[in-house]
């Protein structure tokens, strides 16, 4: 048995019998297709097709990503000459042969039983077997069978599996792109902003809309074109963060918005494995940093700037960097950790422990299933952290993480800009579940909120 999967699952979704066992019929899987699919990016990804006994058919579709940490799960790729030797045609097989066979074997009472045998199929720690690709997007689809047969929406399933209080979250757009996302020179990888201000889901996205829109025709003005990273922000050419940040300040007010912590706010997210050695050094806008210099100019952006949360500071090797950083801005701002963690319960508990952040950025398929991603979550709001779900930048019109982050009740999410289908689906997701559900709470959670 894969004892990773088994012990760190385990406990977390006890709360699952109230859903798989509380009057709810196991599902049963007669049918499983994997498929190569393209993403935003123009890459193959799988999607994963179920058939349950009723002749009905769910799906799930796995992300990827392009700034990706060293610890993430492992993914099936072709190797070869097709698409660059990113095809997915073994891991598509992976679904439809040996996965399948598993799936259909019997029914399934609820998923952390089935990413337990999943586990157990693929045999390694990583997922390297049968491909962290295939596996998540199988876990997801799994998870949407299990909801219909209880007969819940399936951010409802994830808040009666999660045992937390559902909460539409706080939207963080990137609408401005850089790193590894963009084709310019500027090394910080996404500005994003955050109506922390609004009063509902509705009015967050139409403020993301319009400040978006703003930011596009100074961009155009300023620069001649609005072209766009992998994840719709603009990619101006520019290399200084500060003349980023001065064109989002601007956009928001030519909105009628304030630039504030509690009207619109920003978020970065430098991604610093980009422009950091791991040993810390670093290199912003063609100024040779050590870790100390580094902080002084993150500590000078926040006196000048509205930041609410800054992500993967520094390198995720360097933790004396993000010891640093928490002893000079833990509690004035999120301090948000992505590749230090990779949505790992075992990384996370020992960030906690050592005091390294005090968020976590939540990506299912950086760790492989539904299941992980859940304890995860959990393992972060047992040390008194934030979590903040998370797009990838090569990512389908599969809207899982806008129910799991309703269901979680995390209250932060980031899936991209307000444009291209591929994120908008996500934000329109969020906005529908508001509709269908008129009593749910805007914002951001608090630790009271599990």
């Amino acid at each position: 048995m894969n004892d990773y999967i088994s012990n760190r699952t385990i406990h977390t979704h006890d709360v699952g019998t109230y859903v798989t066992h509380g009057g709810a019929h196991p599902v049963q899987i007669v049918s499983a297709l994997g498929r190569s699919i393209l993403d935003s990016r123009g890459f193959p990804t799988v999607q994963v097709d179920l058939e349950l006994a009723d002749g009905t058919l769910v799906s799930g579709a796995a992300p990827a990503g392009a700034s990706t940490g060293a610890h993430e799960a492992v993914e099936l790729r072709d190797g070869g000459a097709a698409f660059s030797g990113m095809g997915v045609r073994r891991a598509a097989q992976m679904v439809t042969t040996e996965i399948g066979d598993l799936l259909t074997s019997r029914p399934w009472a609820g998923i952390s039983e089935i990413d337990r045998a999943l586990a157990d199929l693929d045999g390694t720690p990583n997922w390297s077997r049968l491909g962290a690709n295939a596996v998540v997007a199988t876990s997801i689809a799994a998870s949407r069978a299990l909801a219909r047969e209880a007969g819940l929406p399936l951010h409802r399933w994830i808040a009666l599996l999660s045992g937390a209080n559902e909460t539409l979250p706080v939207p963080h757009f990137n609408v401005l792109n850089g790193g590894a996302h963009a084709a310019n020179d500027l090394d910080f990888q996404e500005f994003m902003i955050a109506p922390v201000g609004a009063t509902s889901e509705e009015e967050a996205v139409q403020t993301g809309a319009e400040v978006y829109h703003a930011l596009k025709t100074l961009v155009q003005t300023r620069y001649g074109t609005a072209g766009l990273g992998d994840e719709g922000g603009f990619a101006p050419a520019i290399s200084n963060p500060e003349e980023a940040l001065d064109l989002i300040v601007q956009a928001i007010t030519d909105t009628g918005h304030q630039a504030a912590l509690d009207d619109v706010a920003i978020a970065l997210d430098p991604a610093a494995n980009g422009f950091g050695d791991g040993d810390g050094r670093y290199r912003v806008a063609g100024q040779d940093l050590d870790r100390g210099s580094l902080a002084d100019r993150y500590g000078a952006l926040l006196d000048a700037y509205p930041i609410r949360s800054i992500e993967d500071a520094f390198h995720e090797d360097d933790h004396d960097g993000w010891a640093l950083m928490a002893s000079r801005f833990g509690g004035r701002v999120q301090l948000v950790g992505d590749d230090l963690y990779v949505t790992d319960p075992r990384r996370i508990a020992e960030g906690a422990e050592q005091g390294w952040s005090d968020a976590v950025l939540i990506k299912p398929n950086q760790i492989g299933s539904v299941s992980q991603t859940l304890d995860a979550i959990a393992t972060a709001r047992s040390h008194d952290m934030a979590c903040m779900v998370s797009h990838r930048s090569g990512e389908t019109t599969d809207t899982f993480i806008a129910d799991l982050v309703v269901g979680t009740g995390v209250g932060q999410i980031k899936s991209g800009a307000p444009a291209r289908g591929e994120r908008v689906c996500k934000y329109n997701r969020l906005t529908d579940i508001e509709a269908d559900q008129p009593g749910l709470p805007y914002g951001l959670s608090t630790k009271d909120d599990a």
